[in-house]
């Protein structure tokens, strides 16, 4: 079986660039060598001659006179009390310069594959593919689906009737997107991810049976999305689950049915979202973070790992910690007793000793 030819990928040159460039870059300023050169990316405390790295965390910086990166992005009001042989760029944001940096650098050496339809995959009459897509091998795109310009599809993925894909997005591959769903532009969808499986609905019977209900609705992803590696999305019972703009998901996350989540939401991996729960915009979320269903949750509000939320919150750009859920400076306050409970322990034993000696009767 003839199963076409294998995809071609671009070759590239590897990142070359002085520190005065790239400092030009980042509106930084250089601090040594401005002419010496930098060809990869590399971790502070791996980095070898001719790498560049960078320190964010203050925790880093004792790897700045041991490592043997050639350039270091650093803060402006950077200090070291040892002596730092690296050159310096100077920057604002040192993370968020580094971000921009690997943007770049991942779109220099990533194995891009070119605009084609790979065979063996399938393709319906009624769907409409858009130009310069990508569709990998044992695809399959169901009647009426929409894939919109510049879309790749990674082999293996499923999509369903009357699918929207819109332009510029990626499915990485083996992800599943259920009939009738949405998916804005510039959405990324990592390996495995599952968008419009039923919600968990189980109507309850006499005979204390459970009976299926009917999850008719959809998935609405909107734009500049991104979701992690096997994260499930729910559909709705009715209407639509809603991922707004800008939202990040991580990998391994359970969205249920009729959830919405804000506008750039960014959410840790294996958190677990009910039912009909709403979160706002801007709100963050650590791993294994659990919201119970029909809640609604404030703009700006923030979770710890493992936060166990019961309750709406409807005061915005709050910190919350504990299950469940709590003020997180209370909750640290509550954790610090607790830590301390066995010694506060034997101190109220002593102290009761004490008062028993004291008040023993005379003649005893």
């Amino acid at each position: 079986m003839d199963y076409g030819p294998s995809t071609k990928k671009t070759t590239f040159t590897p990142m070359q660039i002085n520190a005065q460039e790239l400092a030009g870059w980042l509106n930084g300023t250089v601090d040594g060598d401005p002419n010496i050169i930098v060809n990869n990316l590399a971790k502070i405390e791996e980095a070898k001659s001719g790498d560049l790295s960078f320190i964010a965390n203050p925790k880093y910086i004792h790897f700045a006179s041991k490592t043997g990166a050639s350039v270091l992005i650093v803060g402006n009001d950077f200090a070291s009390n040892d002596q730092v042989k690296a050159t310096l760029v100077r920057v604002a944001d040192p993370y968020a310069a580094f971000a921009q940096l690997l943007e770049k650098y991942a779109s220099m050496t990533a194995n891009v594959q070119e605009s084609k339809i790979e065979q063996p995959c399938f393709i319906a009459d009624t769907a409409k593919v858009g130009s310069e897509v990508y569709i990998g091998a044992h695809s399959y795109i169901a009647e009426g689906a929409v894939i919109g310009n510049n879309v790749k599809i990674y082999p293996g993925c499923y999509i369903g009737a009357n699918v929207e894909i819109g332009e510029g997005s990626t499915l990485y591959p083996s992800v599943i997107v259920y009939h009738n769903c949405s998916i804005g532009k510039r959405v990324m969808i990592h390996a495995g991810a599952v968008i419009g499986s039923d919600g968990f609905g189980f109507a309850p019977q006499p005979d204390g049976s459970f009976k299926k209900v009917p999850q008719t609705g959809n998935v609405v992803i909107e734009d500049d999305v991104e979701i992690g590696a096997n994260t499930v999305i729910d559909r709705a019972t009715l209407g639509s689950t809603f991922i707004r703009n800008g939202v990040k998901l991580d990998n391994l996350i359970q969205v249920a049915h009729n959830v919405e989540i804000g506008e750039h939401t960014v959410i840790a991996s294996q958190s677990g979202i009910s039912g009909s729960t709403k979160l706002g915009k801007h709100v963050m979320v650590g791993g294994q973070v659990g919201f119970a269903g029909h809640l609604t949750i404030a703009d700006g509000t923030k979770f710890q790992a493992q936060t166990g939320v019961a309750q709406s919150i409807k005061t915005p750009n709050g910190a919350y910690a504990g299950s469940p859920a709590h003020d997180y400076n209370k909750q640290i306050k509550t954790f610090i007793t607790l830590r301390n409970l066995p010694e506060m322990e034997r101190r109220l034993r002593e102290l009761e000793n004490k008062l028993a000696a004291l008040t023993k009767p005379a003649d005893e």
